[in-house]
């Protein structure tokens, strides 16, 4: 179903309150882990395991490295809502099925959304391993998970991405790398759709239009978080040079092996800047 159904508003609702039974405590921070980086859910204190598929209409993942459950707990004391895989248009979901769970977490009351994907280099200063905080993003996936009629209760039918990456976020990020000695590029992120990797054409024509790193991800659920209100954060593992700038054809067994190689880093980056961004917002609330 690529048009987003009639009731979508009450399927949503219905998914968050099956969510909200469960828990005894209501996460201000949603952390959606990609490729590879399932274990960073592994060290959160008390957690609440649940299954993709015990949410109605909770979109499950197909893809290797993607567990498949939301776990909720507390990481440096910030109580969140991590989710251990998410759902890719190229698996045949529609954009609407994609941006589901970052609405969900919305009407949970999550306030921020940190993204996490794994993506290819694009930018000849890149090396697998390297992290790039996103600073903006070009959607090259030919959809929008907005179309469809305006939900009302997440904002306006046209709304601003001037700044799809929260510049304060984005501040609290470059801190927490750099005390705890992690190298953190900046850059700009391209969204295609897959699942073929691109090709050297494709790779050329997005250097071209400024991206610096390119993967399947993350823009729509960017988008979505956007229009619900939601502060976002994104960073991506460069788990490979993008195609046409190394000599060994891609394939995602390299992807899942650096993930597995950078994670102590991402999951020391991840806990402080989740913890940074619980004390921003408790500032801002009072």
């Amino acid at each position: 179903m690529t048009t987003p159904p009639q009731d979508l508003a009450a399927r949503l609702e219905h998914a968050a309150e099956a969510i909200r039974a469960r828990l005894d405590s209501i996460p201000k921070i949603g952390l959606v882990l990609g490729s590879g980086f399932g274990p960073v859910a592994d060290g959160l204190d008390d957690p609440v395991v649940i299954p993709y598929g015990e949410i109605p209409d909770w979109p499950i993942s197909t893809v290797e490295g993607h567990t498949g459950q939301l776990v909720v707990g507390r990481g440096s004391g910030a109580l969140t809502a991590v989710m251990q895989g998410r759902a890719h248009l190229y698996e045949g979901y529609a954009p609407w099925q994609v941006a589901f769970p970052t609405r969900v977490l919305a009407l949970l009351g999550c306030e921020a959304l940190v993204l996490t994907n794994a993506a290819g280099g694009v930018n000849r200063g890149y090396r697998p391993g390297d992290m790039m905080l996103i600073s903006d993003h070009l959607n090259l996936q030919g959809s929008n998970p907005c179309t469809g009629p305006n939900l009302e209760q997440f904002g306006k039918r046209f709304f601003d991405m001037t700044e799809p990456y929260d510049p304060r976020f984005r501040e609290l990020a470059r801190a927490v790398a750099a005390r705890r000695g992690i190298s953190l590029h900046e850059g700009v992120y391209a969204g295609m759709l897959g699942p073929s990797f691109e090709t050297s054409a494709e790779v050329r024509m997005i250097a071209a239009l400024g991206a610096d790193a390119v993967g399947m991800s993350t823009v729509p659920e960017t988008i979505a978080a956007n229009h619900a209100g939601m502060r976002v954060a994104g960073i991506s593992c460069i788990t490979n040079p993008a195609a046409g700038l190394a000599a060994a054809p891609l394939n995602h067994a390299d992807v899942m092996k650096v993930g597995a190689r950078v994670r102590d880093d991402m999951i020391g980056l991840l806990r402080d800047l989740v913890a940074a961004i619980a004390t921003e917002l408790e500032s801002d609330a009072g």
